[in-house]
Parts: structure tokens; sequence; C-alpha cells
């Protein structure tokens, strides 16, 4: 009997620690009931933005030599990467048809001079039968006033007299026209001699020869343009980088700002430079406005050929020490507060420049919190809902290949998909909702200029809960972000994430989206 009540009262004790250790699992959120958060430190730093693209290397000056007399290629006196100087002779067009040009040039300005020639011996004698008939004509005139002739002796002198002054002015005539015949038939010699130089292809600048583009014995025809056979660069130690920058970076670009570059040739190694110009012509590719940017590149070593594409990286904003957070806290939201889209739109990051390397990520999550940012901002209606949902559909997978590309290449498509966007969502808009719109675009081309823009972050209160602070955001370089003003401090923990469990890590419910503006 009492082994009976020993075993009842051990059943008892091991259902009711059971029970005991259930609520306890369930008060400590082992149920999953309470959330854990993912923390990350503010810290003190260097912030640098950078605007980044690619382009091509390029001699500064660069000039193409070409022909401008048709002709077989005879020869060719230099090569790929010869060094030339200026009139140096590089090429040799056959010049024997030339040569017989010039010589029947010089033949038909001995023939205009001796016809000259003939003119003028006509001018003299009509000169001296004029002055023959003036005589002839005096003496008459005084023997019909002494009576000794008739008048009409006298005016047929007169006659001939005014013929022969006639014949004169045509002799002067036929010499004046015979003077313009031999400057015809010399000028028509000084282009036949022309043409002969123009069969030597010489080089006009000091340089080396970069492209060849003949062989011996090819014909040559310039007709309408001068052919290209050379291109000669003029000074390979001092070359450039023409890259394209979008127009939303364009704004923050000047002159004089640093810049750096990688080629693929030279992996590991970065080459220096600075912005020489910002070209105002614009390019438009699938409606992607572009601008180009002119780098300047040292290479004193000629380590740098023409042709290699570099990835630029322009550090257009620069700060040695300031107080940051990453990007992570501020696009955070706790789900189930009052506010939640509301603070969706405060903790949405200032857009960074293309150097954010894929903070433009098109993920659902990231496409959800851009529609939640926008209808909250701009309070569409159900209508306009409904389209910006299709937008976002049809747009999903484009950002999603985009994600897969290499960097360079995925940040160009990112920057069509963001300017698709734009336009497409501006459509769907009233004026008014356009105006706002148009705010919200500079509010973020203020954040990555080194303005300041509000935002939102979330710490862990002391009752445990996500407790909200308001900021003002500065400049970014695409994963942490300037922390221009507010209750935080170095070394103070804001909420990144959420954990599911102490070693699985839930990321931030609102992940990077596209950064429309």
């Amino acid at each position: 009997m009492k082994t009976s009540s020993r075993l009842g009262l051990a059943a008892l004790a091991l259902v009711v620690a059971v029970g005991g250790g259930y609520a306890a699992w369930r008060a400590t959120g082992n149920g999953g009931d309470a959330p854990k958060y993912k923390l990350a430190k503010a810290e003190t730093g260097p912030l640098t933005a950078v605007v980044s693209a690619t382009g091509t290397l390029n001699p500064v000056v660069s000039v193409q030599v070409g022909s401008q007399v048709s002709g077989q290629v005879k020869e060719i006196l230099v090569d790929f990467n010869s060094p030339v100087k200026e009139n140096q002779l590089i090429a040799r067009i056959d010049p024997e048809t030339f040569q017989y040009r010039q010589r029947q040039a010089e033949a038909d300005v001995e023939a205009a001079r001796a016809a000259l020639g003939v003119q003028r011996a006509e001018v003299l004698r009509a000169q001296a039968n004029l002055a023959e008939l003036q005589r002839d004509y005096e003496r008459k005139k005084l023997l019909v006033d002494k009576n000794f002739i008739s008048p009409a002796e006298r005016d047929k002198a007169q006659s001939l007299f005014d013929a022969g002054r006639a014949s004169l002015q045509v002799a002067e005539s036929q010499a004046r026209n015979g003077e313009a015949q031999v400057r015809q038939r010399e000028a028509q010699l000084s282009q036949a001699r022309v043409d002969l130089e123009r069969t030597a292809i010489k080089a006009p600048v000091d340089g080396v020869v970069v492209k060849r583009s003949i062989e011996p014995g090819q014909t040559v025809a310039a007709s309408l343009q001068a052919p290209e056979l050379f291109v000669i660069a003029r000074n390979l130690t001092d070359m450039q980088v023409e890259t394209s920058i979008d127009e939303a970076d364009v704004g923050r670009i000047q002159t004089g700002q640093k810049a750096s570059f990688t080629v693929d040739a030279f992996p590991g190694r970065s080459f220096s430079g600075e912005v020489k110009q910002v070209r105002k012509a614009a390019t438009v590719v699938s409606n992607v406005v572009t601008y180009t940017v002119v780098v300047s590149a040292s290479n004193p070593d000629l380590t740098l050929l023409p042709g290699m594409t570099a990835n630029v990286r322009i550090i257009t904003a620069q700060k040695d020490k300031t107080l940051k957070l990453p990007n992570a806290a501020l696009r955070f939201r706790p789900a189930g507060t009052a506010d939640e889209k509301k603070s969706t739109v405060a903790a949405a990051p200032a857009p960074t420049s293309a150097a954010g390397g894929g903070s433009g990520g098109g993920g659902p999550g990231g496409l959800a919190s851009l529609r939640e940012r926008l209808v909250a901002e701009l309070k569409l209606d159900a209508e306009q809902q409904s389209k910006l949902d299709a937008i976002i559909d049809g747009m999903r997978d484009k950002f999603r290949a985009a994600r897969d590309l290499p960097e360079a290449e995925r940040n160009k498509a990112f920057e069509r998909n963001r300017a698709e966007i734009r336009e497409k969502v501006a459509a769907i808009l009233t004026p008014e909702q356009q105006k706002r719109y148009a705010e919200m675009a500079a509010e973020a081309q203020a954040a990555r200029t080194g303005g300041s823009t509000s935002g939102r972050v979330w710490v862990v209160g002391a009752d445990g809960k996500p407790q909200a602070l308001s900021l003002r955001l500065g400049l970014t370089d695409g994963s942490m972000t300037e922390v221009v003003s507010g209750d935080i401090k170095e070394g103070s923990e804001v909420i990144v994430g959420l954990q599911t469990t102490a070693g699985s890590a839930k990321p931030a419910s609102t992940t990077p989206g596209p950064r429309l503006f």
C-alpha cells in the first residue's frame, strides 16, 4: 500500500513538472510567440559615396590618317606600334599616273605661254598699223584744208584709222585672254604637283601607330570621304576613360573629382585619375539617358592599352569620420505596429548610386516595400493600386534577371529598370501626386549628394519591444548611411532583422527594393 502511494505521488510530481516546464517554455517565447531581433551597432568611421560605371580607354589625341587621292598602295613604311615623327613618310601610293598628269600640265603651260607670245606680237603689229593709219589721216586732213584733195579721201582715211583702232583693241583682248589661259594652265600644273605630293602619305603628328588598315597592292578609292589608312595616337602616356553616367547620377559629378578604375587585364591593380570633362550631349538608349564623363588616366609605363574596358569609381562625397548605420536597419520595420506602413516609408534608406552594387535588387519583399511606400506616400486609390501591381509584376522578372549579371552590366540593367518604373508610375498619377512624386525624387537626390533626408530605425526598448527613433540621414555608400542627427550614439544597437531561433536569422521583412529615384 505504501508503495502504491509513493508511485502516485511520483506520477503527480512528474505531471506538475511537465506542466510547469511547458508554461515556462511558452512564457520565454520558445513557442515562437515572442520574436528575437538581430542587432547591429552604430559606428564611427569614414564614409565615401561613389558613382560606378564602365568606360573605354582612349588616347587623348588620336589622329586618323587618310588619303586625298586614289590609287594603288605601292609601299608601306610603318607597322603597328611603330613610333613616328611629324611629316615622316609612312606610306606611298603609286605616283606614275600623277607624274604623267604633271607632265601634261607642264606642256599645257608651255603651249599657253607660246600662244600668249603670238597674241602679244599681234598687239604690237596692230599698234604699228594704227600709228600708220593715224599719220595718213593727219596728212589727208591737211591736204583737204588746202583743197589739194577731195574730202572723200579724208573720210576714207578716217574710216581706216577707226578700223585699225578696233583691231588693236581686239588684239589686246586676245592677249589678255592668253594671259588668263596661262594662269589657268599654271593652276592646273600646281594642282597636279599637289596631287603628286599627296601620293606620299606622311604622319601629321608625333606618336605611335595603333592601327593600320591597308596592305601593299591595295587600291585606295578617295571619292566623297578620305579612307582611313592609319590611326596614330599622339601620346600613349596620357590617356583618358570615356564613361557613360546615368542622368540620375550625373548631377553629382563635377570636374576635378577624384576617380579610380580597374581593367580586366590587371586584376587587383587600381589606377587613379580625375574627372576632366562632363559632356552635355546626352545619349538615349532604351529610354535611359546617359552623359559622357571623361576621366584622365596617367600611363607613364605604357601599361594601359587603347580600347581596354575600365571599371570606374568616381568619388562624389567623402567624410573621414562620421556616425553611420547599416542600411538594413533603415529598411527594417516590425510587424504588427500601428504605423507599419508609415514606418516603411520613413525607414526606406536614401537611394544609393550604382556603386551600391546590388542595392537595386528586385526581390519579392523589395517590390512589396516599394508598393507600400508609393501607396502610403502618394495615397493611391484602388484603380491606381491595381495598375501599380501590374507594373510591379511586369518588372519583377527583369530585376531578378539583372541580379545574375556581372556588376558593371547589373548596374546598367538596374538603371534601365528603374527608369522604366519611373516612367510607368508617373503615367498613372494625378498632377498633385506627380508633384509629390517629384519631391520624393528630390529628397533621394539630396541624400545621394550629401544632403540630409529623414529616416527611422528601431531599437529594443526596456520592455523588450521595438521602439522607433527618427533620424536625419546624410550620404550613403550603398551599405552604410550617415546619421546627421538623432538619438543614436556610437555603439547604440539597432534592429536589422528577425531571428526565428537562436541559431538562425530571418532577414528584415523589407528587403532592398528597386532604387526608384
